[in-house]
């Protein structure tokens, strides 16, 4: 009795904390702006492209009311990514494959809305990045070809 006790709480109470990832929309990622911001999700673009991370940028326009991060890459269309993001946890979470990091890229300057990113460069092929957020915000995500560009739109 015990132990029958002891094996449903040790697999039960995991899942309780977990995070239910089925529950969250999948989209693919776009290739045009369509002004859809969400609060959070799991996203992906589908490529056998390989590539490196160049740069990232960002702007900040007080006019449109939200601030864009892009990722430059040296390929002319993305690599295929996996991403999540949560406002509520304040992070995106980006995997790119057959994709390394270029050495040069570092801090892009005083931000509205983001606190840090880090690039985690797992293999040769493999960089996850995250970007922590200074609060809960919204996000649109898409591409831009001729070169490869990952665009991030972010607002409150």
């Amino acid at each position: 009795m015990k132990l029958s006790l002891f094996c449903i709480l040790v697999f039960y109470i995991p899942s309780v904390f977990s995070q239910n990832l089925l529950d969250l929309r999948i989209r693919e990622i776009s290739g045009r702006k369509k002004f859809l911001f969400f609060n959070e999700g799991v996203f992906h673009k589908e490529s056998s492209m390989a590539s490196r991370v160049k740069a990232m940028r960002h702007s900040y326009s007080k006019k449109r009311g939200y601030e864009r991060i892009v990722v430059d890459f040296s390929s002319k269309k993305l690599p295929k990514i996996y991403g999540h993001f949560s406002s509520n946890e304040k992070k995106l979470s980006l995997d790119f494959f057959k994709t390394s990091l270029n050495k040069n890229v570092g801090s892009f300057g005083i931000s509205n809305f983001v606190k840090a990113f880090k690039f985690y460069p797992l293999s040769k092929e493999f960089l996850s990045m995250e970007i922590l957020f200074k609060e809960a915000v919204k996000a649109e995500i898409f591409y831009l070809n001729s070169p490869a560009r990952l665009v991030i739109d972010i607002k409150v």
